[in-house]
């Protein structure tokens, strides 16, 4: 992969090889835009320090949407963004709970911790457990199986889908929508990857 950054007209872009008529081929094809950022994390401490970087870019207001199967890392990385806002105690999934508070010492906002696995009509319900008050005032979101209630979520937001490439390794793909999150998903490539 060549990183080529699409704030100076450049583009991130990954060569595929093949053999055509005994001739290696080369085609180079781009795969991000300044939208999106695609990595591999080696393991869950790499989550986490990656979700650390991101926290320290947050402000009041901010979603953070988590995707992925079970076991893909997305607690690890919102360990990692309540650690990077500043909050020294424990963090845990929400399962149960559904949604936990996390207050870090000032300014740092709150840290609203949201799990939707366990809703049945995960949107109604969601609404009906107050989502609205949360998204978008005056703390950092961050959202758990959000796949489940898109409809309920503001199209302004950072999405982080997680899957599962081998025993530690975990794909990352970051979906940038709306100019705040562009901004974010810019600064947090700069600080993680120096691109």
């Amino acid at each position: 992969m060549i990183p080529y950054n699409s704030s100076s007209g450049q583009m991130l872009v990954v060569c595929l090889y093949s053999v055509y008529n005994s001739r290696l081929k080369v085609t180079a094809m781009p795969i991000l835009d300044e939208h999106m950022l695609d990595f591999v994390s080696h393991s869950p401490a790499q989550t986490h320090r990656l979700g650390t970087r991101m926290g320290l870019l947050l402000r009041a207001g901010d979603i953070v949407c988590l995707e992925g199967e079970l076991g893909t890392g997305k607690t690890h990385l919102a360990q990692g963004i309540g650690h990077g806002m500043g909050i020294v105690g424990p963090i845990t999934s929400p399962t149960f709970t559904l949604i936990a508070e996390y207050r870090p010492p000032k300014p740092a906002p709150t840290l609203y911790h949201i799990d939707m696995y366990r809703l049945g009509d995960a949107v109604d319900e969601a609404l009906a457990l107050g989502l609205d008050d949360y998204l978008g005032g005056d703390g950092v979101c961050v959202i758990e199986w959000a796949d489940r209630i898109v409809p309920a979520l503001p199209p302004d937001r950072i999405w982080i889908s997680l899957s599962h490439l081998d025993l530690s390794k975990r794909g990352i793909v970051m979906t940038a929508s709306g100019a705040r999150y562009d901004d974010l998903l810019r600064e947090f490539r700069r600080t993680a990857f120096g691109i």
